[in-house]
């Protein structure tokens, strides 16, 4: 009886022991997502089964009609979050094999692919120099920014300090980036040469973030770890002002997680934000101030339209709330831990993806499923994008392009 005894308290601290040696190794390099630091706890505890499994999609009657226009194979994604972005009748795509792709949206035909010749990690962003020449960006593990034409030939590249997890923006002739070691860096537009550098100190531990940056009437605004907005000169890098979206509560390191891992979203005279753990804020843009904020969670993100606020719940409801005051209108509960992400507007309809590869399409009013449709089975990536009102561009995690169209 000791001896069974004695070996149920190593079992126990050896336990312990594995648990302590994840939450080292989680603070000295963070984590790709939340949901990463639950699943490796809990299958150590309780095994692989799923305490949280993820909703049983129900059967509805669609309201508008979702069609797959046309997708390609851009390549694999790998841990790393890559958005498409559209310019006119083309759209960019890029994989972390190097492969960038240019699309026509019309009718999906590819019009060039490249290979970066190294590991991608950042992109797709698009923009124009100050000799009005376009150029297409991406980012890559070893911290370079790469710069190309829209005939696919390389520009110019330059180095930064970490590895670049978001897509570059461009404005007045700047990129302007931000590196996985909370660097924002301004780099001249027509060779890449360095203009400003903005960074700050990261907390013990965070969630590693794929969020980047939004640059808009010559601002640049940007989340960060501990619930911390920040409004930079897009020209300079000086700082215009810091909010606090949310603040870090609770006992353990994790507990205290309290990151904005999406992008900023401007709207009027207001820039919206919200922290995983934490709340969502209506910002004002002229002096950092809070004008509302609510207790709500998200990894993915928000966007706006119209005076509604639509947001992505960690756990996976949607919500839609009164841009004014954050009031809800309506929630949305049938997505729940399908790792959706971040919502977009069409008008009439909300979408949002899944872990599934699935794409969902909510009425804009009450919230109810108006249609749905399948990609290739792989989760869509955090940010979709809505052309006009009848049409999305999803990437999935597997580097599937895909343009779906509403009727």
């Amino acid at each position: 009886m000791h001896q069974t005894h004695h070996l149920q308290i190593i079992s126990v601290f050896r336990h312990i022991c594995r648990l302590l040696i994840v939450c080292f190794a989680l603070s000295l390099a963070g984590c790709s997502a939340i949901g990463d630091v639950k699943e490796s706890m809990s299958e150590k505890i309780f095994g692989k089964e799923d305490p949280n499994p993820p909703a049983v999609l129900a059967d509805f009657k669609p309201t508008v009609e979702a069609k797959i226009q046309w997708h390609i194979k851009v390549g694999d994604t790998g841990t790393f979050d890559f958005t498409p972005v559209v310019d006119t009748n083309a759209v960019f795509a890029a994989s972390t094999d190097g492969d960038i792709v240019k699309v026509n949206l019309a009718t999906g035909v590819q019009e060039w692919r490249i290979n970066a010749g190294e590991k991608l990690s950042g992109g797709v962003g698009i923009g124009q120099g100050t000799t009005g020449q376009n150029i297409v960006l991406v980012g890559t593990v070893h911290g370079a920014v790469l710069a190309y034409d829209y005939t696919g030939k390389v520009l110019w590249k330059a180095k930064l300090s970490s590895e670049v997890l978001s897509a570059p923006r461009v404005f007045d002739g700047v990129v302007i980036v931000r590196s996985g070691d909370n660097h924002i860096v301004g780099l001249n537009a027509n060779d890449g040469s360095r203009k400003w550098v903005y960074q700050r100190a990261s907390p013990a531990l965070s969630l590693r973030s794929s969020a980047g940056l939004v640059v808009d009437g010559g601002a640049v605004y940007a989340g960060f770890a501990g619930g911390k907005m920040v409004a930079l000169r897009a020209d300079n890098g000086n700082i215009l002002w810091e909010a606090t979206v949310a603040q870090p509560k609770g006992v353990t390191e994790i507990e205290r997680i309290a990151d904005i891992t999406s992008l900023p979203v401007v709207d009027s005279g207001l820039v919206y934000a919200v922290a995983y753990q934490g709340k969502i804020a209506a910002i004002d843009r002229k002096n950092g101030r809070a004008v509302w904020s609510r207790d709500i969670s998200s990894l993915n993100g928000l966007t706006t339209d119209a005076g509604k606020v639509f947001v992505s719940h960690t756990a996976g409801s949607v919500y839609a709330l009164d841009d004014s005051a954050g009031k809800t209108f309506w929630r949305q509960p049938g997505l729940l831990n399908r790792k959706i992400t971040s919502p977009i507007s069409l008008g009439t309809i909300v979408a949002v993806g899944d872990f599934e590869g699935y794409v969902h399409f909510l009425n804009r009013e009450d919230g109810a499923f108006a249609a749905r449709i399948k990609t290739d089975s792989s989760a869509v990536m955090p940010q979709m994008v809505a052309i006009g009102n009848s049409q999305v561009v999803a990437q999935t995690r597997d580097g599937g392009l895909f343009a779906i169209s509403l009727k």
